[in-house]
């Protein structure tokens, strides 16, 4: 399970590097400092990313110890909780903050169309980079084969393909009736519930080899272990619950004290600390040839996002004051629609489980297409175009499709 050990010494550096990035946003909240919007920003943003950090490490790392259904939920929800902790506190402030309800929506489109549009594209851009290190090296895995070229995902990846196809229905709802409702909720923490289900059966076929600091960890005696493991977790929370709010109000205070749209630094910036780590994670295993891995990794975030994510924002609404159903205003509905189809697309050029360079190329480019052209006509034209790619992918691909719904529909 632990691959190429990382010397001690690179090990306790990263450690401290990780450590001091977080203890500005710590001591802050101890001493009790109000520091100006942009530097609050700055402090908490550095918090979120050194949270995600420690989590992922020790996510990876109770992979040793832990199985079964509830321990993949509880691994899964850990690894995630920056990202989710920042939106669920915009949802929840919203109850009984309007203007904040915007933000919800915005932070979670925005951390599922970079990970499609770009964090996609970079695994296929780092695999490709490592294949050439290799065949300048003359290595014998380096062909310049097909099988070498493009990015490739195991068969057992269907299954979360398949519950992605089942979750890209469901998410346009919210954009035709204008809210994130209660039966959203239901809808999506059910798919969501039986994706742990089936990933729980297949444990013993997907065991990824660990890498860096996790990689060393697993290594030590199982006492010793444990306890990093769950110490990481219980900092990495510590950090993140003294992170997340002060980092999603300075967000919206940044902006206005620099002229800039708050919505867009709430949408963009945010997700790029939280979700910077598992990005490098699968860069990091494209470079090195592990291309399954990889995609696999940010497929599986992916589907994790557009359900669980989405479902758990009406349930924060309401305990923040709110309504059961989390309302919609014109931008937003355009913006759920805009992410609903470039999820058809992604779903589309992944469902043959061959992910190639022009296809990467082209959901980067369509990413990329919304700040050079921003404005309302352009998000729906775009929409239209994802939808008419990946309809038209997806009916030349239909027995692709079916074979990922019939992991769906009568799992084995």
């Amino acid at each position: 399970m632990a691959g190429e050990l990382i010397p001690r010494e690179t090990l306790l550096v990263r450690v401290t590097l990780t450590l001091v990035i977080a203890l500005p946003a710590v001591a802050t909240r101890v001493a009790g400092l109000d520091p100006p919007a942009v530097a609050a920003m700055v402090i908490f943003g550095a918090g979120v990313l050194a949270a995600a950090i420690l989590l992922m490490w020790a996510a990876e790392t109770a992979r040793a110890d832990m199985s079964g259904a509830l321990a993949l939920a509880v691994l899964a929800l850990i690894a995630v909780l920056p990202e989710y902790a920042v939106d669920v506190y915009y949802a929840y402030a919203a109850g009984t903050k309007p203007a904040y309800t915007a933000y919800a929506a915005a932070n979670m489109t925005g951390a599922n169309r970079l990970l499609v549009g770009v964090g996609w594209a970079l695994v296929v851009l780092a695999f490709a980079l490592g294949v050439r290190r290799l065949s300048r090296r003359g290595g014998r895995h380096a062909t310049r084969g097909p099988g070498r070229r493009d990015v490739r995902l195991a068969s057992l990846h269907r299954t979360e393909l398949g519950f992605l196809a089942l979750a890209a229905v469901l998410g346009f709802i919210p954009a035709l009736t204008g809210e994130i409702g209660w039966y959203m909720s239901i809808s999506l923490i059910v798919v969501y519930l039986l994706y742990l289900t089936q990933i729980a059966r297949r444990r013993e076929e997907d065991v990824e080899e660990l890498a860096g600091v996790p990689a060393w960890l697993v290594t030590l005696p199982k006492r010793e272990r444990r306890t990093a493991t769950w110490g990481g977790f219980a900092l990495g929370a510590i950090i993140v619950f003294v992170s997340a709010g002060p980092f999603a109000n300075g967000l919206v205070d940044a902006g206005a004290s620099l002229g800039i749209d708050e919505f867009l630094l709430v949408q963009w910036l945010a997700p790029v600390a939280s979700e910077a780590p598992e990005l490098l994670v699968a860069v990091m295993f494209a470079w090195r040839l592990r291309d399954a891995d990889a995609i696999g990794t940010l497929l599986s975030s992916k589907v994790n996002q557009w359900t669980l994510l989405i479902g758990t924002l009406p349930l924060a609404y309401r305990a923040g004051g709110g309504a059961w159903s989390l309302p919609l205003d014109s931008r937003q509905i355009e913006e759920v629609l805009l992410t609903a189809a470039q999820t058809v697309l992604g779903l589309s050029l992944l469902i043959d489980l061959v992910f190639r360079r022009w296809e990467a190329a082209v959901l980067f480019l369509l990413f990329a297409v919304q700040f050079v052209l921003p404005g309302e006509d352009v998000r729906l034209y775009l929409s239209g175009v994802y939808l008419a790619i990946g309809f038209s992918v997806l009916i030349a691909r239909h027995r692709d499709l079916g074979r990922a719904m019939e992991t769906v529909m009568r799992p084995r």
